[in-house]
């Protein structure tokens, strides 16, 4: 009988050993276990709060200011580069002064209501820009503009209108130009450029590219809007939107 108990407890006791065996085992397959992070705690939660607060303007409600995009006659985007000339600034809480056709009853229909903006001459003396932010109503309501834009100037139903500071600037309000659009939270920033003499500008002109990227995520975006995003009036900066660029003809549309 003692060898039965004996033998009988020597069984219990493997048993016991596999079934700790089995059960460190199944620890080391698990996935990590979850657990606070130790660095910045809380960070995450933050990022999600404050990304959200660029996205609507019942969180971001102080309204733009042509002092606040445009503060001095002269515009430096990246350090140690020549300067943008500045020549005239305007703002507006009627965002179809800054577009035309459909392009402007999308923009009002879709709760815009304030549009500012100046116009710029490149370092070289070559090109010209009208660049600026429109104030949507929230994020969704700005990408959708966005992704009509497109179309609605292929189908030439509209346009970025480009703002003539003078009479030696004309051709920004005439002439052909290319176009850029970007979303950054609630807002749609955009630039217009075109050549100082009216001329044409080739699709794949890589100085106008250069342009379009100085104004509209170098400055308007990083610039602008970030500084917007840690002054106060928002939270840190939103995701990265896509950006686009197409073709518009100068000059009116028929009927405006």
């Amino acid at each position: 009988m003692w060898q039965v108990l004996v033998g009988g407890a020597a069984v219990f006791v493997l048993l016991a050993l596999c079934g700790l065996g089995a059960a460190a085992l199944l620890v080391d397959r698990d996935p990590e276990p979850l657990a606070t992070p130790t660095q910045q705690p809380g960070m995450a939660q933050t990022a999600e709060s404050e990304a959200s607060d660029l996205d609507s303007r019942d969180t971001d409600q102080a309204p733009l200011t042509a002092k606040e995009l445009f503060p001095g006659k002269r515009l430096v985007v990246t350090d140690g580069q020549p300067a943008y000339q500045v020549l005239k600034t305007h703002s507006s809480a009627s965002c179809a002064v800054a577009a035309t056709g459909e392009v402007a009853d999308l923009l009002v229909r879709l709760g815009c209501n304030q549009v500012v903006r100046a116009t710029l001459r490149t370092p070289d003396g070559d090109h010209l820009i009208t660049a600026g932010l429109f104030n949507l109503t929230d994020r969704a309501s700005a990408e959708r503009v966005r992704d009509r834009v497109r179309q609605l100037l292929d189908e030439r139903q509209g346009r970025f209108r480009g703002m003539a500071a003078d009479e030696e600037t004309e051709a920004m309000a005439t002439s052909p130009a290319r176009v850029g659009w970007q979303v950054r939270g609630h807002y749609l920033a955009y630039a217009v450029v075109a050549r100082s003499d009216g001329g044409t500008i080739r699709s794949g002109d890589t100085t106008v590219r250069e342009i379009l990227f100085d104004m509209i995520e170098l400055h308007l975006n990083q610039g602008v809007l970030d500084r917007r995003a840690n002054g106060g009036t928002a939270g840190q900066p939103t995701p990265a939107s896509s950006d686009d660029t197409g073709a518009q003809d100068g000059g009116e549309l028929p009927g405006e």
